[in-house]
Formats: C-alpha cells, structure tokens, sequence
C-alpha cells in the first residue's frame, strides 16, 4: 500500500510541477508578485497531495523569532521536500542554487523567471562573488534569501560540509541570520521512491541580528550555527 500512495503522489507531483511552472513563466511579466502567487499555489498543492496521498503533515514552529526585514536563511539540506515547501515557510526570497537546475524544462525556466541565484560549483571564488552581489540586490529589493550550506542533500543522521558562504553574504549585507532545522528526510527520503507516513517539523531557530553577525568571527559563527542546526535535525528524528 505504501508503494501504490507513493506511485500516486509521485504521478500527481511530476505532472502538477510541470504546469505550474508555466503559470509562474506566463505570469511573470504581470510582476514578480503575479508569479509568488503560483509557486507558493504549487506549495500549497504538494502539500495537499503529501497529506492525502502519502499522510505525511507539515509543522512549522519558531515564526516568532522571524524578523521585521529580509535577512539570510541557513537551512537543513536533506530532502527535496524543503525546497518544495519554503514558498510557504518564509516571506518572498531568492534561492542560491546550483546552476543545473535551470536547465531542467519548464521548473528551470519558471526558477530564472523568479529570480534565483544559480552558481557554478565548479569555480568557488566566482560562486561567491555572485552570492555577494546578487544576494545583496535581492535583500537591498526587500527579498529574503535562502542558502542551504551544505550545497547538497545529507543523509538523515549525517552531516554534511558547512560552508560559509551565507555568512559572507550576511556580512556583507548587513543583514541577520535565520537559522533552519527540520526532519524532511525521514518522510519524503534524497534519493526515495517511497514517502514514509508522519510529521515533518521545520523549528526556526533564534534569530542572529545583523549586530551579532558582524562582530563573531567567520569560521566560530558557522560553527555555531551548524551546532545549532545539527543539534535541533536530530532532535527532530533527522
């Protein structure tokens, strides 16, 4: 039974992503608005599609320690399932990605048509000169922007190579620091056919005011983050 619920959400999840793409592309030169309607519409559809199909539920705890202006959000890298979800959890923001993504037909062109910040992971020091500048144009525009600093998706129970370039970007904004945790990986698996019944939490973490950021030392603060983050995944079951 578990196979068939999954065979159905991933047919239900794989046509669905392809339209709304579109609908993001099309609505595009109506504003940028016009398109956050439909990607947070495609969110909002999935997570429909994970109760009814697979009974996996969303949680969101910590909205309190959200600011009142755009800032970098660090996030947990384990599933698909955060990404899929983050026009939900957070205001308007930008996504530091990797580059291939935009070539995947229609979802890449409705991620270029929002906007996002694609790096070439292959050339570090132009990968962080893009991060600076752009995310700082998009922070500078009121957006918020989204980094997952482990660059790829880890395993539950594991723990990938943090790498600071969302501190550099906060730093250099002026702007603070959001911490994210959560169990994705436990339901919906990175490399997974089968979604697993139960409750994803996202647990935003106390917020790091701009002050704060820019008086810690680089490497400490991104320990410290990662501690935090780390500690709050497996505490989660991630």
């Amino acid at each position: 039974m578990l196979i068939v619920r999954s065979a159905i959400f991933n047919l239900c999840f794989f046509a669905l992503t392809p339209l709304f793409s579109l609908l993001v592309v099309a609505s595009r030169p109506f504003g940028f608005r016009a398109s956050w309607i439909w990607a947070r519409a495609w969110s909002a559809t999935v997570r429909l599609l994970l109760r009814v199909c697979c009974n996996i539920h969303i949680r969101v705890e910590g909205r309190e320690h959200f600011p009142d202006r755009p800032c970098v959000v660090m996030g947990k890298h384990q599933s698909a399932l955060e990404t899929v979800m983050m026009p939900l959890l957070v205001p308007p923001y930008s996504w530091i990605l990797k580059r291939e993504l935009l070539y995947i037909p229609l979802f890449g062109w409705a991620l270029w048509s929002i906007g996002t910040i694609a790096i070439r992971r292959g050339n570090p020091r132009e990968a962080i000169r893009q991060v600076i500048e752009l995310g700082r144009a998009f922070l500078d525009a009121g957006r918020w922007v989204v980094i997952f600093p482990e660059g790829t998706r880890s395993p539950v129970g594991k723990t990938g190579q943090y790498q600071p370039g969302g501190i550099v970007l906060a730093q250099k904004a002026g702007v603070g620091i959001l911490p994210l945790a959560h169990n994705a990986g436990v339901c919906w698996p990175r490399k997974g056919f089968i979604k697993r019944p139960g409750t994803v939490t996202f647990r935003f973490l106390p917020y790091i005011p701009a002050q704060e950021v820019q008086a810690r030392r680089r490497n400490d603060l991104l320990q410290d983050i990662k501690d935090q983050i780390e500690s709050e995944t497996h505490a989660l079951g991630g």
